[in-house]
């Protein structure tokens, strides 16, 4: 199993108020833990992209984090998590032109995570009204990448884009194309992600094994043997992302996790995600979703809810993610009010006692199947 980081660049008011820096802040924070965290065992770095939403992320340039993370570090693999590849935000060819001039700066270490968006009102300000269409709009996107990559001569005449005759530059650093996934909220995608051979991005809320996750990534697992590839080969991973509180003592660590506002954060995923069935008895914006208590908290973490304790408590908590079939497990410390002190000894403790009980392979799985398939 391995780890990653996951920048969104919140920035939540109540600690907005009074530091009108705070945006800046939070994205270089970002960058310290992801640079910070390869020494530590993490393997990945991801940013996600979305637009207009206010307080629960300013992350609208995930190939630019990416690069400038990737200027830092040597072995971190950085990722997009995910790129909305719809033709009305941003234009395939841009999207394909960016994908292959990071493989090139990165030499090989950019992977490409695909997507729709996840808010009307993000949809809504790039002037599209039927949210059922966007899923239409990335389908007709997904395999077009490859060829734009693969041909001196590329042309497409679609529902949603078209391109005339052209040689789309830069290729691909490497012979194979990255990496590519897709963001995943319902069972429906990871079986779509499975018939395209896409790596599977989903976020934690609540229990794992009481969510639909166990269902899924069986059928995932079960399914992407008979892909057919977009990359030509199967990007076999599922990705999960969840919070993360790791300290010497554990009580002082649900002390620290009952503090950070990780409800408030739900609360503004709620606000913004409208796209996503609201759960029953969840309270509505501007109502917040009450914070844990730090005896809440032991026993969110006893059923995996987050990754929170003494190394050892952390390490039963990423056993439950292993066992549903969870390939890497991503965590987000900056979407709450965690301050960068607490994240980046969180983060150093997890890596150094927890991740060599899990990851003794210091190859990256994305980079074993992509090797593969250029052998």
């Amino acid at each position: 199993m391995e780890f990653g980081f996951f920048a969104q660049g919140a920035v939540p008011a109540p600690l907005a108020e009074g530091n009108p820096g705070l945006e800046h802040q939070r994205l270089m924070e970002s960058v310290e833990i992801a640079v910070r965290s390869e020494a530590w065992g993490f393997k990945y770095a991801w940013a996600s992209e979305h637009h207009f939403l206010t307080e629960y992320s300013h992350m609208a340039s995930p190939e630019v984090f990416a690069a400038f993370v990737a200027a830092r570090t040597t072995t971190l693999h950085v990722g997009s998590a995910i790129t909305n590849t719809t033709p009305a935000v941003n234009h395939p060819v841009r999207v394909a032109e960016q994908v292959a001039t990071l493989d090139h700066l990165t030499e090989g270490r950019y992977e490409f995570g695909t997507g729709r968006g996840s808010s009307t009102t993000e949809m809504g300000g790039f002037g599209v009204t039927d949210w059922d269409s966007t899923r239409d709009m990335w389908a007709e996107t997904l395999r077009e990448f490859p060829k734009m990559w693969a041909s001196s001569s590329y042309h497409h005449d679609g529902t949603y884009f078209s391109v005339p005759e052209r040689n789309v530059v830069p290729k691909l650093y490497r012979k194979t194309p990255p990496p590519m996934w897709v963001a995943a909220g319902n069972p429906e995608t990871f079986e779509i992600a499975a018939a395209n051979g896409l790596g599977v991005l989903c976020f934690a809320f609540g229990p794992p094994a009481k969510s639909k996750i166990p269902a899924a990534a069986a059928a995932y697992k079960a399914a992407i043997g008979d892909c057919d590839p977009v990359t030509g080969y199967a990007n076999d991973n599922i990705l999960c992302v969840t919070n993360l509180v790791c300290c010497e003592n554990r009580d002082d660590a649900f002390k620290l996790a009952a503090s950070i506002g990780m409800s408030y954060y739900h609360s503004q995923v709620l606000r913004w995600l409208d796209t996503f069935p609201r759960p029953k008895g969840v309270p509505a914006w501007p109502e917040l979703i009450p914070e844990p208590t730090p005896d809440e908290v032991e026993r969110l973490a006893a059923t995996g809810a987050i990754i929170a304790g003494d190394p050892d408590d952390c390490a039963k908590g990423v056993e439950i993610y292993r066992d549903l079939g969870i390939d890497q497990l991503v965590f987000s410390p900056l979407t709450t009010q965690m301050s960068l002190e607490d994240a980046l000894a969180s983060f150093e403790l997890f890596g150094t006692e927890v991740i060599p009980r899990f990851d003794t392979d210091p190859v990256h799985r994305t980079a074993r199947l992509r090797d593969a398939a250029e052998s």
